[in-house]
């Protein structure tokens, strides 16, 4: 696929120029069906998917009879209609379906024929891909129309299709980038050499919806360490991941908590590339991916698989060798800070080599979510300050259990800081930092902390869900400050809230999106 960049302005097609004059066309079905509908009977349809071939268009339909049998069939089709489009058909020959009634509108949510600038006001950028375009008959001398139909990928209309004009034909399949600048027009705009956010963001849809939390991989690698029955390799394995772990007593330490930052997971890529063997082995990440190459061929009769090999695979190999983690709830949205607990099920059917490797994949996709989370929250702010975001989990010894700890850590700094910084002539704490935390401690319960420090000046806010724990914190904020103050830090305003942060709209980097696969 390829980005669409420096066309002149687009103009959004008008409903009455959407409403083309489909009744009477007739769809060919691709697999003639004699009887699908009796004669004289019609039934309603709903376009479920669109997609261009030539200069035809192939279009799935789910027929609603009469009888209130739900049938779905691919048909091929001269004019387009878009996904969400609600038909009347009857067949006049097997291989035929014949559109009575076309009853989508601009009303329909699935078709825009303009733009709603309260929802999107000028100047938001548009992020779409091209489902189909072809060219409008026009009259002598007239410069080439192309219509074409695209679906938002981006903004509150995401998934909703947009009908378009341009004097230039996009390509169907292709991704592009668009500044609104009225109700009924729209100008592409080049984005290239930024972040390709969108293709992050649909990873990172994807991983999180197959992540599950710590503990459970945690428990299970307890449960093969004590137990006499496991491989010996792989016991020890367990064993030595277990051991890498940090304590409470370590995080309290600077250098003990820097350690642990960096074994989390993620900079596990970044070591690999930058050839530091020797900082892999205690990698949090490392030591799942080879608890998983360890643990497959027992478990799926596979011969031994190199660990780059499974690095690469991962989650993926361990999804199609067992086949389970889509049983787990809804996936959460992306950018979430904390990411939501997510415990995946035991099966009766499953051996401890097998719950294993279900575990340590879903566990390895948690940490690339936190991964893809740094990537999607990383950029150039509205006002050109850089945002770089690290975001992590630490799984944190607690006497017999481990408390994850997420972290997420932000720069924000002007250009001219920046540079400053790049020819080592600036002092990192003159950029703004900020700092969350979430984790869940036995008995206080959920915990969040947000805090800020700029030029040495620290403020912060806690929110605790139990109200009781909130009460106890507050009465020792006063402690907190003056242990800030004995360690040189100019301390702010310092404030514990019962409940859970405000989730309000947070920073969106609208970058452009490229498939290289494609």
């Amino acid at each position: 696929m390829t980005e669409i960049n420096s066309l002149s302005t687009q103009t959004a097609v008008s409903a009455q120029a959407t409403r083309v004059a489909m009744t009477g066309e007739m769809l060919r079905l691709l697999q003639a069906q004699p009887g699908l509908l009796p004669p004289g009977e019609t039934a309603k349809a709903e376009v479920i998917t669109l997609r261009q071939v030539g200069q035809e268009f192939q279009m799935l339909l789910r027929l609603a009879q009469a009888n209130g049998n739900q049938t779905q069939v691919l048909t091929t089709a001269t004019q387009p209609m878009p996904p969400g489009s609600q038909i009347l058909v009857s067949q006049p020959e097997a291989n035929r379906l014949a559109v009575m009634v076309q009853q989508a509108t601009a009303g329909n949510i699935a078709t825009l024929t303009q733009l709603d600038t309260r929802e999107m006001p000028v100047g938001t950028l548009l992020q779409a891909k091209v489902l189909t375009s072809q060219a409008l008959s026009q009259g002598p001398g007239l410069p080439a129309t192309f219509r074409s139909l695209v679906s938002l990928l981006n903004s509150s209309q995401a998934g909703a299709t947009l009908a378009i004009d341009s004097p230039r034909q996009l390509p169907v399949g292709s991704l592009l980038s668009a500044l609104v600048q009225g109700e009924q027009a729209l100008r592409f705009v080049p984005l290239s050499g930024r972040q390709d956010q969108l293709a992050v963001t649909q990873h990172l849809s994807t991983q999180q919806g197959l992540q599950a939390s710590l503990p459970g991989v945690l428990a299970s690698l307890q449960r093969i360490a004590s137990s006499p029955d496991a491989p010996p390799e792989l016991r020890a394995s367990a064993e030595r991941l277990l051991a890498s772990l940090p304590d409470a007593r370590q995080m309290g330490d600077a250098k003990g908590l820097a350690q642990a930052l960096n074994n989390s997971g993620t900079f596990f890529e970044s070591k690999l590339l930058g050839g530091q063997a020797s900082s892999i082995a205690p990698d949090l990440k490392a030591q799942l991916v080879k608890l998983v190459a360890q643990a497959l061929p027992g478990t799926t009769g596979h011969p031994p698989l190199a660990t780059a090999t499974i690095a690469q695979a991962l989650p993926g190999l361990a999804r199609s060798a067992l086949g389970m983690l889509g049983q787990v709830s809804p996936r959460p949205l992306p950018s979430a800070f904390p990411l939501p607990s997510r415990l995946l099920q035991k099966l009766e059917s499953e051996g401890d080599l097998q719950q294993l490797l279900r575990l340590a994949a879903a566990a390895i996709s948690r940490l690339q979510s936190h991964s893809l989370s740094s990537l999607q929250q990383s950029g150039t702010l509205e006002n050109g300050n850089q945002q770089t975001t690290w975001q992590t989990e630490v799984p944190v010894r607690h006497g017999q259990e481990f408390v994850p700890l997420q972290v997420k850590l932000q720069r924000e700094e002007t250009p001219e800081q920046q540079a400053e910084r790049e020819r080592e002539q600036s002092e990192p704490l003159e950029a703004l930092w900020r700092v969350e935390l979430a984790f869940d401690l036995a008995p206080l319960g959920p915990l969040q902390v947000q805090a800020q420090l700029l030029q040495g000046r620290l403020s912060g806010q806690l929110w605790a869900q139990q109200e009781r724990t909130a009460r106890l914190i507050d009465s020792q904020l006063g402690a907190l400050r003056e242990r800030l103050l004995a360690r040189g830090l100019d301390v702010g305003d310092l404030e514990c809230h019962p409940g859970i942060p405000p989730q309000g709209p947070r920073t969106r980097l609208e970058q452009r999106w490229v498939d290289e696969t494609a």
